[in-house]
């Protein structure tokens, strides 16, 4: 793979091969880092096949290995973390944490494996080789996105500036809010090439999506709301790459990549044969769903031209009558990650909590320097630069940027001047990001 070789020669099937999924009680330990760090390296070398348009080991290994099922019963065991325990965690007397970076770590794998199944699930292989574990996915995602459009798309999610009395636990949790959002759209993401493979999937997935919770009628509330699109200051901004971006006018007729996402995955559900003989346009989903006829412009067409096909489908669903809900006696499989792991370790949350944070939150300073300084050593940003599709953009006001912070090396800068009026806000995750380097 010449220069553009994170791992070497091997190493990543010894990597996948070593994949396996670790019971809540043991989230943070030394093993279950080793395995974080382990899937961060995947996932870098996963993007950085894909963005070079190189065969794709990555994909192929966890196909061939059958970890894509591990993969997804991670995902739902730390997201069940963050759910559960973590809560308890915080209302423990003796939390009182001078450094977060151990809870970060935790919190920002969910973040890990959805980037990864976002970039492995675009082949169609993958999500075959997901089994059973394909209806957990589902539901995986339809928790995430029906939360968004409770909360009314982004509202509240704002960058608001630091204050200096911020404790690390509040810092904290401004980086979390930040970064479930970004799962989520990464979720959509996942949804959408799921959808690609309608014609192969199990009915009790097909029932699962269209009865069970009526994607359809979810994703037209997601273009409703588009939640990866604002106005500030009167200028149209979208979140793309991790941060929201001032949209040119000239770009602004353009198809933003979630949008074109949401109407791929509305396509496949509503126009495949498999998937129309499966759904009900009882009156409510029909209802919903003409409400797409305002969004399918001509501008649009042109940009996406299979949606004449939808067009035409949305005309002829005006016309004819609503159906009456049926209720098909099928044996249906239903997922079992969630309702295992919570039955496993039902009334034991808080037990979990302080074993946690007597063995795993509360490291002594030599250790959380040395895995700060891990931390740092799995992160390959020179490689991720190389071969970035776009240049990096200015922390402070999204202008394209050459500088970068010399402390944490993670926020790049325009100009001395935004640096200056950013330090406030980027100052305690500096410090934080910044401990890997001095601990070498």
């Amino acid at each position: 793979m010449g220069d553009l070789e994170l791992l070497l020669p091997g190493e990543a099937d010894v990597l996948v091969r070593g994949l396996r999924s670790f019971p809540l009680r043991e989230m943070g330990t030394e093993g279950w880092t080793r395995q974080h760090e382990s899937l961060e390296k995947l996932n870098m070398q996963a993007i950085l096949d894909a963005t070079a348009s190189q065969s794709e080991p990555i994909q192929e290994l966890l196909v061939t290995h059958g970890k894509i099922p591990t993969l997804v019963e991670e995902l739902i065991t730390v997201e069940m973390w963050k759910q559960k325990v973590l809560p308890v965690l915080c209302k423990l007397e003796d939390f009182k944490p001078q450094n977060t970076f151990p809870i970060y770590m935790v919190v920002h794998h969910e973040a890990s494996i959805i980037n990864l199944l976002e970039t492995v699930f675009f082949h169609r292989e993958v999500c075959e080789s997901a089994e059973d574990t394909v209806l957990d996915l589902v539901d995986y995602c339809h928790r995430k996105l029906a939360l968004l459009v409770a909360r009314g798309g982004q509202s509240g999610l704002r960058e608001e500036e630091g204050s200096q009395d911020s404790t690390p636990m509040q810092e904290l949790q401004k980086q979390a809010e930040l970064m479930e959002f970004e799962i989520t759209l990464k979720a959509l993401s996942v949804l959408r090439y799921i959808t690609d493979c309608v014609d192969s999937l199990s009915l009790s997935t097909l029932s699962r999506m269209l009865s069970t919770h009526n994607l359809p009628c979810l994703l037209v509330q997601l273009l409703e709301h588009s939640p990866w699109s604002r106005r500030e200051g009167g200028k149209l901004q979208r979140f793309e790459g991790g941060r929201w971006h001032t949209v040119a006018p000239s770009e602004q007729q353009k198809l933003s990549k979630l949008d074109g996402q949401v109407w791929i995955a509305l396509y496949n559900l509503l126009l495949s044969s498999e998937a129309r003989a499966r759904y009900c346009l009882t009156s409510f989903a029909k209802g919903q769903l003409l409400k797409l006829r305002p969004f399918l412009t001509d501008t649009l067409l042109d940009q996406l031209p299979n949606l004449a096909d939808l067009k035409n489908f949305l005309a002829h669903l005006a016309l004819v009558e609503p159906q009456t809900p049926k209720k098909d006696l099928v044996l249906e499989q239903i997922p079992e990650i969630w309702e295992r792991l919570k039955q496993q370790n039902k009334g034991m949350w808080q037990a979990i909590a302080k074993h946690q944070l007597q063995h795993v939150f509360s490291p002594s300073e030599h250790d959380l320097r040395l895995q700060a300084a891990r931390w740092a050593e799995t992160y390959r940003l020179d490689v991720l630069e190389a071969v970035a599709p776009e240049r990096p953009r200015c922390a402070y006001c999204s202008a394209e940027a050459s500088k970068r912070c010399s402390r944490c090396q993670n926020e790049w800068y325009c100009c001395r001047e935004c640096q200056v009026k950013h330090w406030e806000k980027h100052r305690k995750v500096c410090v934080l990001a910044g401990q890997g380097d001095r601990a070498k």
